[in-house]
């Protein structure tokens, strides 16, 4: 019955004349383009560690957005609630959040996206270098992934997000005071939130120092080992 309710629910938001197996058919293609993306994110990570001894991703995340939440960005933005407008309009249905322990490891993971020959990258927005007025940092990328079905080939969007774990935890504080007050927020908390970010962007930049500094002493140390 469950089942049921919410079939009829996702008709209703997305109009009868789609029916429910146009809008199933969405969560199985853009489903499959987050796995693309994931593993083509953990592979990557562990050929780092192979070559490198490093691991330049903590952890991923990962989700689609939810009908409800398609919708309503639809009518944010001026459009119907169609299959159409959704795949057209909507380019975070599939999303993924790639977390780092340094600053320098968003840009490195960044361009090893770009330079995999099956994504094709369609915008960057750079928001460590260009912070949001509300302090919110991250490095967000809309790429396209090949999803190989039985009949065709269908080019699939997904938000690719890249911030490090002090990002990760303000962005978080973040949303959930957004939704706590519905997005209107009493003024002197978005100001201490606005502070909070030039904290972690402080943190972010000492952290990436002392790792910077502990692998030039691993460096030195190594070297003064092969002279022996």
């Amino acid at each position: 019955m469950k089942g049921s309710r919410q079939k009829e629910k996702d008709m209703e938001w997305f109009g009868e004349n789609d029916g429910i197996e146009t809008w199933q058919e969405v969560q199985l293609v853009y489903t499959a383009a987050l796995r693309q993306v994931q593993t083509k994110m953990e592979i990557l990570n562990e050929e780092f560690q192979h070559v490198h001894q490093y691991n330049p991703i903590e952890h991923i995340k990962s989700r689609i957005k939810t009908p409800e939440s398609i919708v309503k960005k639809l009518r944010r933005n001026g459009y119907d609630s169609t299959i159409e407008n959704m795949v057209n309009y909507v380019n975070d249905i599939a999303g993924i959040r790639i977390i780092c322990s340094f600053t320098s490891d968003i840009y490195r993971i960044a361009d090893m996206i770009e330079h995999q020959h099956d994504i094709k990258v369609l915008t960057v927005k750079d928001y460590i270098m260009f912070p949001k007025v509300s302090g919110y940092k991250s490095y967000h990328m809309i790429v396209t992934v090949p999803v190989y079905l039985s009949d065709r080939t269908v080019d699939t969007k997904v938000e690719i997000q890249i911030r490090t774990v002090a990002m990760d935890f303000w962005a978080s504080l973040e949303h959930k005071i957004h939704y706590k007050f519905e997005g209107d927020a009493p003024e002197h908390i978005k100001q201490e939130l606005v502070e909070c970010s030039h904290l972690v962007s402080d943190l972010d930049e000492k952290m990436l120092q002392l790792n910077e500094e502990i692998l030039e002493l691993s460096r030195i140390q190594g070297q003064q080992i092969d002279n022996i």
